[in-house]
């Protein structure tokens, strides 16, 4: 695009700073002095820059920009409104208030134009990598022929990032990665404006960013302000111009003045976080030529001016439509699949291709996903994803793809298009990339770690979680019977803090057919998941067309004694064999359980009242509920009268079978417990 810079965009960048400004004021709390200062940058992206309709969105062929200092929305929402994307001046006027289409922090899926929820500082920049390494993987997948810059997936993605997301760990891990790979089309504009809640950033933050990013393999450049303490439109189109020319991922650095041009809070630590203040508003708003009692002044002319925006993205659609028709022709069958992925569908008979395992065969839930995730590979050409430097120990290497390397890379099974992610020893970045893959549009991504590590990533989790984000988190080590590790590894308040996340399900399946069963689940359901495997093996109790016809359940009766139940054994992954096992000695005593395999919680909680009654009977009052980890939430399934095997320990260092009989987590126990509340 030609740079022209007019009055008008003057006075649309003045709109936009005062309606930061006047929005906070109102609400009475908020975050101006970044959304102030950095308002020539939103302007000149949503005008100058970006390719985007915000007639749709959705368009797949648009830039992205992405809000990483998620407590600057207003910078965001102001751009939305002026640019045509549904927001109303009421809206504006609304800020951080109930049910408001402007919430403190944007949020995806509420806000047309907003492309994630941010808030926790990092999660943008970091989530950011994945949505433009997506946009690689799809162009590989769909359109190799070409180089990126000129096919469907040549659009960009723009991160406007501050100190304190540089600051996060995460930031640093993504970064990392981003520049290994040498990801393309990738934009950071970094807001050096040295403030922080604390103050000047030199307290805590001085190491020299240029060079650790430049270590990265990131280019790096850096715009002068003027004089005055405004950013210049001008140089920084002229930096991005120079940035899209480069391979790789590029980070801007700007040194906005905070709150510019506010005669007094300007450059202060107080204008980050909390209103300016009724007399430094007016005082801001005579300063830019404003009338200063008036609030929220928005000029025709200029909002006429900024929703040609409308215009220019039919015409972007009409380009981008013009290649897609000709791509089409040329690749029906590519052209099918980009059907399928849009509409998220999946292939029918997918249940087909997965693997079948004999009842009392022995084989861990790791090796038994590994094993169903490549079948399920070999059909969904979608299905992307990797492991924090654990292939082997997850089983998730897809042993029939190519890693994603950089083009030129030495490793030798490596391809630019490559779909296998070697994350390297980055959990919490790769969990905030595998969301970002995900809101990409087309793809459905896994990460694979230990269980225990699910701690590093629960920001992440959570943010998924929050979004509905189709995203998979594979767990592996799920619990004391990984053995030799010891305590530091063995997982135990890991599954309940992973199940309080609301929007979450949790799977620990029981054995090898359960786990097929739940990654065909996760794919149908289009939610967030995490799966929990085990290291060990274990005993194969359910057959495929069990566990098939009852996983989606969430829990169900596996096992049905002779005549009326007297207890119920519920439990989860390689417990419920514990429970079988006791269920057979009970019988030789005549006593008669029913054993309730309960893989997922959240799908079990979800079913309807009646069906939840058929499986945990009320009459049946005297419960055993086994999980070899916290027993915090079980008591809501086992009643007052219930009893929980937990562990209210770290776990030990010993063989497994060692380590469940010093917890008591034995057939003997549990039959002991079964006749004590008869």
């Amino acid at each position: 695009m030609t740079f022209n810079w007019c009055d008008l965009d003057d006075k649309a960048v003045t709109t936009a700073r005062l309606l930061a400004l006047d929005a906070v004021e109102k609400a009475g709390h908020g975050h101006p002095g970044t959304a102030m200062a950095l308002a020539p940058l939103a302007h000149l992206l949503f005008n100058k820059v970006m390719r985007h309709d915000p007639a749709d969105p959705n368009w797949l062929g648009r830039d992205r920009l992405i809000l990483s200092c998620g407590h600057a929305s207003m910078l965001l929402y102001a751009q939305l409104f002026l640019n045509g994307y549904g927001l109303t001046l009421d809206d504006l006027k609304k800020f951080r208030t109930l049910d408001s289409l402007t919430p403190g922090h944007p949020e995806f899926g509420h806000t047309k134009g907003v492309e994630m929820t941010t808030g926790p500082l990092g999660q943008g920049l970091a989530t950011a990598v994945g949505v433009a390494l997506a946009n690689r993987y799809s162009h590989g997948l769909l359109q190799p022929e070409l180089s990126q810059s000129q096919g469907l997936f040549s659009s960009y993605t723009y991160v406007i990032a501050s100190d304190g997301d540089l600051q996060e760990g995460i930031t640093s891990e993504a970064s990392s990665l981003a520049g290994h790979l040498k990801l393309d089309q990738l934009i950071v504009f970094w807001d050096d404006n040295q403030i922080s809640i604390d103050g000047d950033t030199n307290r805590a933050f001085t190491e020299d960013v240029k060079l650790r990013y430049q270590s990265y393999g990131w280019t790096v450049f850096k715009v002068e302000t003027a004089p005055s303490g405004s950013l210049v439109p001008q140089e920084i189109y002229k930096v991005i111009e120079k940035a899209k020319a480069q391979s790789g991922p590029c980070l801007i650095q700007l040194q906005s003045q905070i709150a510019w041009p506010a005669p007094n809070a300007k450059g202060t630590a107080a204008s980050h976080g909390a209103p300016l203040g009724e007399a430094e508003a007016k005082a801001t708003r005579e300063l830019l030529g404003q009338n200063p009692e008036e609030t929220f002044q928005v000029s025709p002319e200029v909002l006429d001016y900024t929703r040609e925006s409308i215009a220019r993205g039919k015409s972007f659609r009409a380009q981008w439509n013009e290649h897609f028709e000709k791509w089409t022709k040329a690749h029906p069958e590519r052209e099918a699949l980009l059907a399928r992925l849009l509409k998220k569908e999946l292939p029918a008979d997918l249940a087909k291709s997965l693997p079948q395992y004999e009842l009392a065969s022995e084989v861990s839930s790791r090796k038994a996903s590994g094993q169903a995730l490549n079948a399920l590979a070999e059909i969904l050409p979608e299905l992307i994803g990797g492991s924090a430097d654990l292939s082997e120990s997850n089983q998730v290497a897809l042993k029939n793809s190519k890693s994603m390397q950089a083009k030129g890379s030495l490793v030798s099974d490596g391809d630019i298009y490559g779909r296998y992610l070697n994350f390297g020893i980055r959990e919490h970045a790769m969990g905030a990339i595998i969301n970002g893959i995900a809101l990409h549009g087309l793809l459905r991504p896994f990460g694979a770690t230990f269980l225990i590590f699910s701690d590093y990533q629960k920001p992440s989790v959570r943010l998924a979680a929050l979004m509905g984000l189709p995203s998979i988190y594979v767990y592996s080590h799920d619990s004391i019977g990984l053995g030799e590790d010891g305590p530091t590894h063995q997982p135990i308040e890991q599954l309940w803090s992973l199940r309080a996340i609301p929007n979450f399900a949790v799977i620990r399946p029981a054995d090898a057919n359960e786990t097929a069963a739940a990654w065909l689940e996760i794919l149908k359901q289009k939610k967030p998941a995490a799966l929990i495997l085990s290291r060990q093996n274990l005993l194969t109790v359910t057959s495929p067309e069990i566990a098939l016809a009852n996983l989606s359940k969430g829990g169900y009766i596996l096992s049905e004694g002779t005549g009326t139940p007297q207890a119920i054994l519920l439990a989860t992954g390689s417990e419920v064999a514990l429970a079988i096992k006791a269920q057979t000695e009970l019988a030789k005593e005549n006593i008669s359980t029913r054993v309730v395999s309960l893989p997922c919680l959240e799908w079990f909680d979800a079913q309807p009242e009646q069906y939840r009654e058929s499986v945990l009977s009320e009459a049946i009052t005297n419960r055993v509920a086994i999980e070899a980890g916290s027993g915090i939430g079980w008591h809501k399934y086992v009643g007052s009268k219930g009893f929980v095997f937990e562990l209210n320990d770290f776990g030990l260092s010993a063989k497994p079978i060692q380590i469940y009989s010093r917890f008591n987590m034995t057939v003997e126990k549990i039959v002991e417990k079964v006749k004590a509340g008869l």
